[in-house]
């Protein structure tokens, strides 16, 4: 008679368990990354069940072992052009089932073990991390009218997501009840659903006053920070809208301070501000918790583009050292010099 974990039912019963209370509920993950997991294993599932010549139900835990798994994301790489970071992403999905499946049933740990066995692709190098100078983005906040409606809402957006290193989308999920001007605090809510508190600064808090009196008369809690009138009611503004009005400014601010790159995207303020951290001399650490990163290895981005920085920066002065003259020693043509200095002169 065949174990229950052998049977396609106990496999499936693990999978749903897995979905809906594991991610969602005990682990946090975001929709986002349900909804990729979900996409993996229904491509899984479905090349398993071809690969052993099986309907999709009767799928077991036996069928998705290490020769499966490698043979079905080499597959993918093949046919779809996965790049080493979906390799590696979809093979964690995988993973973290069968994890959780041997922490609830001790016996399936050897199907684990297994798919340990699977190595990760190494990719290409991560592009260095693009962030502005403090010039730059002094002039780009100082871009928008604030004597107008909307420059005053966009100029207060991008000091808010500077001074906080926000991402786009934790800035758009702000309620007015997040921002707290007596204890200078601001609540946000990163991925997989993960709150933070962060301080703000005064002159923060002082825009904040002047953005609230114009957005919010009636101080409502719930309602949403930014907002755009749709048929005459407030929604959430989108991030298409903070691209749009980031870029805008960031042309006029070009015009002003040749520092402004090119091309400006709303996440540059957080890098920029991630990396100012960083120089002013924030400990890795703590910059961690600060933006939110569940891998610490994810903040290391600011202290390679420090350190590359550096390097440049020591790479050109060794470079116009060695284009230019040296000066000349002080003894130069000077005979009573060298006779004191050899001691045949007092």
């Amino acid at each position: 008679m065949k174990t229950r974990q052998q049977t396609a039912d106990g496999f499936y019963r693990h999978l749903r368990e897995w979905f809906t209370a594991f991610l969602p509920r005990q682990r946090g993950a975001a929709g986002n990354t349900i909804t990729s997991c979900r996409h993996t294993w229904n491509m899984l599932l479905g090349y398993a069940a071809g690969h052993h010549r099986v309907a999709v139900e009767k799928v077991t835990f036996a069928m998705i072992d290490r020769a499966t798994v490698t043979a079905f994301l080499d597959h993918m790489q093949a046919t779809r052009s996965w790049t080493a970071s979906t390799h590696n992403q979809r093979l964690a999905c995988i993973r973290s089932f069968f994890t959780y499946a041997a922490a609830a049933e001790p016996t399936l740990a050897i199907y684990l073990a297994d798919l340990a066995a699977i190595p990760r692709l190494n990719g290409p190098a991560a592009a260095p991390v693009k962030y502005m100078t403090t010039d730059a983005v002094t002039a780009l906040l100082a871009a928008p009218d604030s004597g107008t409606r909307l420059g005053l809402r966009d100029q207060f957006f991008m000091i808010l997501m500077y001074d906080l290193a926000a991402r786009d989308a934790e800035m758009l999920a702000l309620n007015l009840a997040d921002i707290d001007p007596r204890r200078l605090t601001a609540d946000l809510l990163g991925k997989g659903s993960k709150p933070r508190r962060l301080p703000i600064t005064t002159e923060t808090a002082r825009h904040f006053g002047r953005y609230a009196a114009v957005f919010h008369p009636s101080l409502e809690p719930g309602a949403p920070m930014f907002y755009t009138v749709r048929n005459h009611r407030p929604a959430r503004m989108s991030d298409d809208n903070v691209a749009r009005f980031v870029r805008h400014h960031a042309a006029t601010a070009k015009a002003r301070c040749p520092d402004v790159p090119d091309r400006v995207h709303p996440h540059m303020l957080r890098h920029s501000r991630a990396m100012h951290l960083y120089q002013a001399g924030m400990p890795l650490a703590l910059l961690t918790e600060w933006l939110g990163h569940a891998d610490p290895e994810t903040t290391l981005i600011y202290a390679h583009a420090d350190t590359e920085m550096k390097r440049h920066a020591l790479e050109k002065a060794n470079s116009t050292t060695s284009q230019s003259p040296l000066p000349a020693p002080l003894w130069h043509d000077r005979d009573d010099i060298i006779q004191r200095l050899c001691g045949l002169k007092e």
